[in-house]
């Protein structure tokens, strides 16, 4: 079985490479938007990557939750994984909704998406600073500009079958739901630094499934 891996805005599939899992994770990349294209639009076109020939899950890491979940309404994954992530619009913090009300993205410069700073580096809260540089300031800022609304304006109410949620305690931005398996200290940027623990609660997920 593979695992199609998903990442998320502020990370790509280099975070990847720290799990150490029991099957084949196959990075899906992402692909460049149209311009005031729906998540559901997009989903949809990543999803060609996918071989659903064969069996496979779905991880979604952060953002990459987001796609995951909308590819659940018209694929039949094993299971679905969302790493510091969400599954319905009710999770999202309300600061999140009233930004998409607002507009927020509108006032954002792009050059400001790919600059890290240290508030980015107090929300992702990772020791390892320089990865989470590399990875921002190599973003493209378009696409992180209509992710980021899209996550903003996310109007999912749909819950997912086969789920296994992992969450950090300090999180700072998406907290823990009520149904996701908390990783103690783990904070946004934790499928990094706290790669050994998140592999072993997948990997444990799949030998009871």
């Amino acid at each position: 079985m593979k695992i199609y891996a998903i990442s998320g805005l502020g990370a790509d599939e280099r975070v990847f490479k720290f799990l150490d899992l029991n099957y084949k994770i196959i990075p899906l990349n992402w692909v460049d938007n149209y311009k005031n294209e729906s998540i559901e639009s997009y989903s949809k076109r990543l999803a060609e990557k996918i071989d659903t020939e064969e069996e496979f899950a779905i991880l979604g890491l952060s953002f990459g939750g987001l796609i995951a979940t909308e590819m659940n309404k018209f694929l039949n994954p094993k299971t679905t994984i969302l790493i510091s992530s969400i599954e319905t619009k009710n999770e999202l913090p309300l600061i999140y909704k009233v930004g998409g009300k607002l507009n927020f993205t509108k006032l954002i410069p792009d050059n400001l998406l790919t600059k890290s700073n240290q508030f980015v580096e107090f929300l992702f809260g990772t020791k390892k600073k320089k990865l989470l540089n590399n990875i921002i300031t190599e973003s493209n800022p378009i696409f992180s500009k209509w992710a980021l609304n899209a996550l903003l304006t996310w109007q999912n109410t749909t819950r997912i079958k086969n789920v296994l949620k992992i969450s950090g305690s300090k999180d700072k931005l998406f907290p823990p739901s009520k149904n996701a398996i908390i990783i103690e200290k783990g904070t946004h940027f934790m499928i990094v630094d706290k790669a050994q623990e998140v592999s072993k609660l997948i990997n444990n997920y799949f030998k009871n499934i």
